[in-house]
């Protein structure tokens, strides 16, 4: 994070006691032109234009900064604005200061052109260099939306791409996006192994956001990266919870979450596959739950555990009542997926749609003016279990993941074949269930028993 210089400092406080700034706030709108600053160095944006202040407040909204937030940081902007129009040679500072060499331009012609004027205008697009550059990103940015979105690939796929093209703009200086080569990629894939240690995933997604980006977005082949070898990722051994310790979690856990975790481990759900359910999801009659758009977009179904119907049902009593006292309300539905409403006009508010595990507070839509409800949040199910796994005094790494691999790994122990295994876990390839027969007890040959003694 950027200091802001002591001068600085002491000019932006006296404008704030200009604004009648309370003086409990003062260091509240301090912190938020701290925090504009570093986003203008990171990206590449003027400090001094108010174009880029768009941009902060979109990554404040990205960070789920509150509206109230939103326009405090706002305000905090405009008064900078308002110190740097206070002073005219702010302007031509900012300006040299902001603007970079174009490739292929040596120091002396490009000091020449500074002099001159001229490069201060691109002269096919009669715009700031820097200013070309940044719409270049955003429009590359705009791209890659719309490709992932148009192969359905998932929001958090979206994020992770989007993230490692971001860091790569900011370490190649925001270099126009067609000017990036192989030697960039390879440099920063360099750069993440041995100055930010990085673990292999983290490396090897990288790799796999920019050829993403190279191939679909700059349209051309990514090449040949000599002297950058993609590190291999060691097999990971799962954590896997005895039966008691799966219990004494439950027990330290409230409602939903307990009911949550029994889903978890009683059908092997991953967590966003648990907290995605509807109601229509569950078969009562045959005990049967469809995860629909699972990992890869995949539907499977899982037998439901006997044990915990009651639970169910009582749960899904209790769903009941607040969809009713919802609709009182004037509700407009709970959130659709894809374009599911233009079908189906009514879907939004009909019970069976509802998620089976609602949240406890309404959404505001401001586009719409409506209120709207989604399903649990999944830090808030990841911070019960973490509290129950402490209580519970449990010397496991254990997350919502590790009832998943629990699963898997205790039918396996019950004489369960991999393959059935493979259906239930919704694996493409059985190689990825092997990985369980490392977390079970080996049985030799003479362990084994004969099936005229089952």
């Amino acid at each position: 994070m950027r200091r802001i210089p002591a001068s600085l400092n002491a000019q932006f406080n006296t404008l704030l006691v200009k604004n009648k700034i309370p003086q409990k706030y003062q260091i509240h709108y301090l912190k938020w032109l701290r925090y504009y600053l570093d986003f203008c160095h990171k990206y590449g944006l003027s400090e001094s234009s108010p174009q880029s202040l768009p941009n902060f407040i979109r990554k404040l909204k990205e960070k789920r900064q509150t509206e109230a937030q939103q326009k405090q940081a706002n305000k905090a902007i405009h008064i900078y604005y308002e110190l740097i129009r206070s002073k005219p040679s702010n302007k031509k500072s900012g300006l040299t200061k902001h603007l970079r060499k174009p490739e292929g331009i040596d120091d002396a012609s490009y000091r020449a052109k500074l002099q001159t004027g001229s490069s201060k205008r691109d002269s096919a697009q009669n715009k700031p260099i820097q200013t070309v550059a940044k719409d270049n990103w955003d429009e590359a940015y705009r791209q890659l939306s719309n490709e992932i979105k148009f192969r359905h690939y998932s929001p958090k796929t979206l994020k992770s791409y989007s993230t490692w093209v971001r860091k790569i703009q900011y370490f190649s200086k925001s270099k126009d996006p067609e000017l990036l080569s192989t030697t960039d990629v390879k440099d920063f894939l360099t750069f993440l192994a041995v100055k930010r240690k990085v673990s292999a995933s983290s490396q090897n997604q990288a790799f796999n956001a920019l050829l993403f980006f190279f191939r679909h977005i700059l349209n051309r082949e990514f090449g040949k990266i000599d002297g950058v070898v993609r590190a291999k990722i060691k097999r990971y051994i799962p954590v896997v919870l005895s039966r008691e310790e799966i219990d004494a979690i439950v027990g330290n856990l409230k409602y939903p979450y307990d009911l949550v975790v029994k889903l978890l481990y009683g059908c092997g759900l991953r967590l966003f596959e648990c907290l995605n359910l509807r109601i229509q999801s569950f078969n009562f009659d045959f005990s049967i739950l469809t995860v629909h758009d699972g990992k890869g977009k995949k539907d499977r179904t899982v037998p439901l555990p006997q044990v915990i119907m009651p639970d169910i049902k009582e749960h899904l009593e209790k769903v009941r009542e607040l969809h009713d006292k919802d609709l009182d309300g004037g509700y407009a539905g709970a959130f659709m997926f894809d374009l599911i409403e233009k079908k189906y006009k009514n879907c939004a508010i009909e019970f069976v749609w509802q998620w089976f595990f609602p949240a406890k507070t309404l959404t505001f839509v401001p586009e719409t003016n409506e209120y709207r409800r989604y399903h649990l949040h999944e830090r808030h199910v990841q911070k019960a279990i973490k509290r129950a796994v402490n209580k519970a005094k449990i010397c496991k790494r254990a997350t919502a993941h590790t009832f998943r691999h629990s699963f898997a790994s205790h039918l396996l122990q019950a004489n369960y074949d991999i393959r059935t295994i493979q259906e239930l876990l919704g694996h493409s390839d059985v190689r990825t269930t092997m990985i369980y027969t490392h977390t079970i007890k080996s049985q030799t040959k003479k362990e084994a028993k004969s099936p005229l003694d089952f």
